[in-house]
């Protein structure tokens, strides 16, 4: 099972890295199967795309995705509610 350790590992390489977090069931604590990682510079991100997606971490191969977290709160922050 990957770790947040594991992922700051596989990470830390790039220089504007800044977090990871493995998302874990508030429950039972296991892992959900998915993780954050999060860079201070686009072109760092751009290059862990290139390098790291499609290789493993522990037992789980990477995917990389960009977040869409800012137009999501561009749609809340535009959203208006009727009276």
């Amino acid at each position: 099972e990957v770790s947040d350790a594991m992922l700051t590992s596989a990470f830390s390489k790039y220089p504007s890295f800044a977090k990871a977090k493995v998302v874990r069931d508030k429950r039972t604590g296991k892992s959900k199967g998915y993780g954050f990682v999060s860079f201070l510079e686009p072109h760092d991100f751009i290059r862990a795309f290139k390098e790291m997606n499609g290789k493993y971490v522990g037992n789980r191969p990477i995917k990389l995705r960009r977040s869409k977290w800012k137009e999501r709160m561009k749609k809340v922050k535009n959203f208006k509610i009727r009276e």
